[in-house]
């Protein structure tokens, strides 16, 4: 004799439902994360010497250097510029991540079944 584990739940439990709201929310998911490859962000550092582009995920899209702020031949120089290319990307992708929060959070949120119910699988909220 087999029985359903989720007739505990009771009667009103609609596995197919659940289902079909999972793959809606993965496509929106989606939906979500193709839009923010679509968007751009910057980091700035040093007063706009240096200003890289990121998309919404975080990819690294262009640098842009101000003209006569660097010489290229003085290695000091050079490894500033190292230093600030990388300061500006962190700035850069810290701005793309809390756009991403703003923009996935509504959709991740019902997922750990915190304060706005959700449908309480642990570790995802």
């Amino acid at each position: 004799m087999t029985q359903n584990p989720f007739d505990a739940l009771g009667g009103g439990f609609d596995m197919n439902a659940l289902l079909q709201q999972a793959q809606q929310m993965q496509q929106q998911l989606e939906e979500a994360q193709a839009n923010l490859a679509q968007q751009t962000v910057e980091g700035t550092v040093a007063g706009g010497a240096v200003t890289v582009t990121a998309n919404g995920v975080g990819e690294l899209v262009g640098v842009s250097i101000k003209a006569g702020e660097f010489d290229g031949t003085d290695p000091d120089d050079l490894s500033d510029l190292s230093d600030l290319i990388v300061a500006a990307y962190r700035d850069a992708r810290a701005k793309s991540e809390a756009l991403a929060g703003d923009q996935l959070g509504p959709l991740t949120d019902g997922l750990g079944g915190g304060a706005g119910g959700g449908l309480g699988f642990p570790g995802l909220g």
